[in-house]
């Protein structure tokens, strides 16, 4: 490689790690709690364990369960219908519009068998909604999330540029090698490159994946101009859908055209989950390999006709995929905690690459290739 091109390489790095670092530490840290939210929530829930009001009685229907649910909330509309595998509840997320955005929804839960609202977790579901928040998009809506999308762009980057910057910068020494009696820096230096090669696909992974979650909403509209466009032509201009038929019969009628799969959640009339003429049911694949991709069965709202079962497009299959993937959420405790080490291998390459940047700084000497790449010494 030509000095010229290790030059290129080297500020690209330099300065696609320096602009991002401050805010991937940010999402590092938010996102040691988020791997383990499940278990968090679960261990601080000091209440008895719920049990259904009539556990051997029928269920009621998913119209009774929304009537329920529109009671509890007077002048607002249903937006999302969710339920749980283990038990028998329902999740009714309300809204004061159909477009209502995430900080003016409404979410409760519904005890199918009577009806009565479900006690929420009694655990610190408060403090891990603001982690939440704060690592998806910095309280600052979809602006936030386009801009922590672009620092991980800006991550990916330094990751690619380290690539391409190790074996030239390395070249003199064994990889793994650790040199414990050199300068307190050029020790940090090879712990620096050393996690950094051991964690990069992890960190590819992690890095791609959150810049796909970043882009959730701009694919939801693209998904409905694209993908579902026609199945709204004949409808004009109507107001969006408002006389719903019944919801129980178009999840069993989607049911029927996906059998064996299992129903995830409905979306309704005038949200970024359907059209506005429509109910979204979407049903999601019973085996380990097809759990996390959906399928959307459109029902027509006001008539309960079968509209159409349309495959999701490529990137939404990546946006399904890129939730579970990027907080390691679909392998079980042993992978939440692989993903755990590597998120702690992360924060401590950015704090080294900031501490080798900062004292090479001070020592007034050109910095050729940034946070992570050094020439060995």
């Amino acid at each position: 490689m030509s000095s010229n091109t290790i030059r290129i390489w080297s500020f690209i790095h330099k300065w696609s790690s320096l602009v991002c670092t401050l805010f991937l530490l940010m999402l590092c840290v938010t996102g040691l709690p988020l791997i383990f939210h499940d278990e968090i929530e679960h261990a601080l829930d000091s209440g008895e364990t719920w049990q259904p009001a009539n556990p051997d009685g029928p269920m009621l229907t998913l119209d009774e369960v929304l009537d329920a649910a529109l009671a509890n909330r007077p002048g607002e509309v249903p937006l999302f219908m969710s339920f749980d595998e283990d038990r028998p509840v329902v999740n009714v997320t309300t809204g004061p519009t159909p477009d209502a955005p995430g900080n003016q929804m409404y979410f409760e839960r519904f005890d199918r068998t009577s009806g009565e609202i479900v006690p929420a977790p009694t655990g610190d579901g408060g403090v891990m909604d603001f982690i939440l928040q704060l690592h998806t998009d910095m309280f600052l809506g979809l602006p936030g999330m386009l801009f922590l999308g672009a620092m991980g762009v800006l991550f990916v980057a330094a990751l690619v540029s380290g690539v391409v910057l190790y074996a030239p910068f390395m070249r003199k020494l064994r990889f793994g090698t650790l040199r414990f009696n050199r300068s307190s820096r050029v020790k940090w230096l090879d712990y620096h490159n050393l996690l950094g090669i051991v964690a990069l696909l992890w960190m590819s992974v992690v890095g791609v994946t959150g810049v796909m979650n970043t882009l959730a909403d701009p694919l939801l509209e693209i998904w409905q101009a694209d993908s579902l466009a026609d199945l709204t032509t004949e409808f004009g201009d109507a107001p969006v859908a408002q006389n719903l038929s019944s919801v129980q019969a178009a999840v069993e009628r989607a049911s029927a055209e996906a059998p064996g799969a299992w129903v995830q959640f409905v979306a309704f009339p005038g949200g970024g989950w359907s059209t506005d003429y429509h109910l979204s049911v979407f049903i999601r694949g019973d085996t380990p390999a097809t759990s996390h991709m959906v399928t959307p069965v459109l029902i027509e709202a006001e008539t309960g006709n079968f509209a159409a079962m349309r495959e999701m497009p490529w990137y939404m299959k990546a946006l399904a995929f890129s939730g579970p993937l990027h907080f390691g959420d679909y392998g079980g405790l042993p992978l939440k905690i692989i993903w755990f080490v590597l998120d702690l291998f992360t924060i401590i390459i950015l704090v080294t690459g900031i501490y080798l940047w900062l004292a090479k700084a001070k020592r007034n000497a050109p910095t050729s290739s940034g946070l992570a790449m050094e020439p060995a010494e």
